[in-house]
């Protein structure tokens, strides 16, 4: 008997494996609502100054797959020249029980999460959206060029962070990435660059309690992703926003429990837990968005994961 597949961050490139991680994970947040499968909290051991040991595991049983993910995450690591995120995930067979791959963690982290913004901004954001704007420039604001950029035409990119040197190189990556047909501006001020975007994405490894994008800035109907912040406090959008908009989350209680802005929001009554729209409800059709501003709030699941490696394991099987 064969070992398990080894899949290496080359082996999750390219759009046509980026277009199918998006719709497994459609098709998991669809199960995941209706109750045909389910995603437990993750483990998680703090250490140090908000470094984190994480474990996740989920199955998904129309698909006879589980996972397990064993993560790191240290945010002093970019200042050492290191990622912020090491680990691996285990995919296995449930009928066997076999170990069938093994995943780079930290590259799968990067595509499931842009893939689920991509669902959600395909979901949500009008059709012909084309002015993206990133806060943020890591490893992680780029998964979200790639994914964003396979479900909408974007034109043109603004990015902001708060290191200049990263942000400039981030945005020649853009320029040698996607051409000379989309425009890539770095811009002095976050305000600069979320004004009069139609998808607005925060990715970034902030742990404060203050906002980084006013409610505002926004753009009447934008789409919002927010995806960023290292720990449950971590608020990256100001939670007014989500008073008048269009709020999507991957699972109402998990959103109440983990998700900042969304805490912040029904502690202040700005929203009702009712308002809450999973991404599953979308996908089956049992809820749509309305034109409103559309704000994503992902806390990441295990499930996802499962979803995404699964996707990524069959692509490279052939």
């Amino acid at each position: 008997m064969t070992g398990p597949l080894m899949i290496t961050a080359g082996d999750m490139a390219g759009e046509e494996r980026l277009l199918g991680v998006i719709d497994a994970l459609a098709d998991a947040f669809a199960d995941l609502s209706a109750g045909r499968t389910a995603s437990p909290s993750r483990t998680v051991v703090q250490h140090g100054l908000q470094r984190e040991l994480l474990a996740g595991t989920a199955v998904w049983e129309r698909r006879g797959v589980g996972s397990v993910k064993i993560t790191t995450l240290t945010p002093d690591n970019p200042d050492r020249g290191l990622p912020l995120i090491h680990g691996v995930v285990v995919l296995t067979d449930l009928e066997t029980g076999r170990v069938t791959a093994l995943l780079e963690g930290a590259e799968l982290t990067a595509v499931r999460t842009g893939a689920v913004a991509a669902l959600a901004t395909r979901l949500c954001a009008p059709k012909d959206a084309e002015d993206l704007a990133l806060i943020g420039a890591g490893v992680q604001a780029r998964a979200l060029v790639r994914a964003v950029s396979a479900v909408r035409p974007v034109r043109s990119v603004r990015v902001f962070s708060r290191t200049r040197a990263r942000t400039e190189t981030f945005a020649q990556w853009v320029r040698d990435t996607s051409g000379p047909a989309v425009q890539v501006t770095v811009c002095d001020t976050a305000r600069d660059a979320v004004l009069d975007a139609q998808i607005v994405c925060t990715a970034t490894s902030t742990s404060d309690r203050t906002h980084l994008v006013a409610a505002d800035w926004l753009f009447p109907g934008a789409h919002v992703n927010v995806i960023g912040g290292t720990h449950e406090d971590a608020v990256e959008v100001e939670p007014a926003l989500l008073a008048d908009a269009f709020v999507a989350v991957e699972k109402r209680s998990v959103a109440v429990e983990e998700a900042a802005e969304v805490r912040a929001a029904l502690a202040a009554g700005l929203i009702g837990e009712h308002q809450l729209v999973e991404l599953g409800e979308l996908v089956d059709g049992s809820a749509a968005a309305d034109g409103r501003t559309s704000v994503f709030r992902g806390v990441g699941m295990a499930i996802e994961d499962t979803a995404a490696a699964t996707a990524l394991y069959e692509a490279s099987c052939g």
